[in-house]
């Protein structure tokens, strides 16, 4: 399974259903990661990483220097400027969750990772343009 491959398995499915589980075990396998949004404010992180990120109205998940090993980057201190993790921020890529309030999609993701999109609808509206990487390419 490829990126291409499981973008075709993912697009066009309905807000709330749970990714088989065939396809996410495929996709750790393979260190695909899929990426997308569930109610107003989380990022949903599934497949190589499992993992998600409050990102009310928008906000930024950071994958680790390592992502194949640890995911997402964690800040290990009770404050959000701690100066450990800010210097962490410097060398990380990261995902973007923009948040829509004027239109559809409700949620979609800005991303220097190159990536394919998937789109998730409710009630035959999109509702999010998910996205889908792999971690070879980070």
């Amino acid at each position: 399974m490829n990126v291409n491959d499981l973008v075709q398995e993912l697009d066009g499915m309905e807000y709330g259903t749970r990714i088989n589980k065939e396809i996410l075990d495929n996709a750790k396998q393979n260190g695909l990661v899929i990426v997308y949004g569930a109610s107003d404010d989380i990022m949903v992180f599934d497949g190589a990483i499992y993992d998600s990120v409050s990102v009310f109205e928008g906000g930024y998940a950071y994958l680790s220097e390592s992502p194949k090993i640890n995911g997402l980057l964690q800040n290990k201190c009770d404050n959000p400027d701690c100066p450990y993790y800010m210097e962490k921020l410097r060398n990380v890529v990261y995902i973007e969750a923009i948040w829509n309030d004027n239109g559809s999609p409700c949620w979609y993701y800005k991303t220097k990772i190159p990536h394919e999109t998937f789109n998730v609808y409710e009630n035959d509206s999109l509702y999010c343009q998910g996205i889908v990487f792999d971690l070879n390419n980070c």
